[in-house]
C-alpha cells in the first residue's frame, strides 16, 4: 500500500488564511470604497488583531498587490477559449469580453485599470500576469495583420471607456455596455478605411 505523502499542514493554514484575508480585503473595499481599506477592520472581520495581518502580508499594499494578482489571474482564466476569426466578430468578443468582466466588479476594474490607490504599485511579477493578458490580444491583432501600437492603443481606450462610463454613472445598468458592438464597428471601419491603414484579412465589416 503506498503511503500518502506528508503534507504541509502549516503551509496549507497559512494559505488558508491568506486567501481569507483577501476575501474579506475584497469585501471591505466593496462595502467602503478601494482606497479605504483598514487593517483593523480587515483584522476583525476574520477575527485577528490587524498586527497579526503582517504575519500574513508584509503591508497593506502587499494586500492590494495580492488583490490586484487575483484580478489579473481572474482576466486570464475568464478569457473565452476561442477567439472568432473574423475581423468584425473578433474585435466584438473580444470587446465584450473586456467590458463585461470590468463591469462585473468595479472594485475589481479600479484597482486594476485605474490609479485609485496612492503609492501602490503592483510588484514586477504581479503585473507580469497583466501583461501576458494584455499579449494575448495583442497576438490576436497580429494574427490579423493589426500590430501598430496605436490600433491596439485605440481599441483599449474605446473598450476601457465604455467600461468607465458605465461604472462611473449606472453601475450594475447596460446604458453604455449595450453600445459595445457599434462601438466595435466603428473601430473596425476605423481601422481599415484608407490605404494608409491596415487591411482586413477577414470579410468586409457590415
Amino acid at each position: 500500500m503506498l503511503e500518502a505523502p506528508n503534507r504541509d499542514r502549516r503551509a496549507e493554514r497559512r494559505s488558508a488564511t491568506q486567501a481569507e484575508i483577501l476575501e474579506a480585503a475584497w469585501g471591505l473595499c466593496a462595502a467602503n470604497g478601494l482606497a479605504s481599506l483598514s487593517l483593523r477592520d480587515l483584522g476583525r472581520q476574520i477575527g485577528l488583531k490587524a498586527p497579526s495581518l503582517y504575519s500574513y502580508f508584509e503591508s497593506k499594499n502587499a494586500i492590494y498587490d495580492a488583490m490586484f494578482a487575483q484580478g489579473c489571474q481572474q482576466l486570464l482564466d475568464e478569457r473565452p477559449a476561442q477567439i472568432p476569426s473574423d475581423l468584425l466578430a473578433g474585435i466584438r468578443a473580444i470587446m465584450r469580453y473586456f467590458v463585461s468582466f470590468c463591469v462585473a466588479d468595479p472594485v475589481r476594474y479600479q484597482l486594476l485599470f485605474q490609479r485609485t490607490i496612492p503609492g501602490f504599485v503592483p510588484s514586477a511579477e504581479t503585473f507580469a500576469i497583466s501583461q501576458n493578458a494584455m499579449r494575448l490580444t495583442r497576438d490576436w491583432f497580429a494574427e490579423h495583420g493589426l500590430d501598430r501600437p496605436e490600433v491596439v492603443d485605440l481599441f483599449t481606450a474605446v473598450s476601457s471607456g465604455i467600461a468607465a462610463q458605465q461604472n462611473s454613472n449606472e453601475p450594475g445598468g447596460d446604458r453604455w455596455t449595450q453600445l459595445v458592438d457599434g462601438a466595435a464597428l466603428m473601430f473596425v471601419r476605423h481601422i481599415t478605411a484608407g490605404d494608409d491603414q491596415p487591411a482586413s484579412p477577414g470579410r468586409k465589416p457590415t
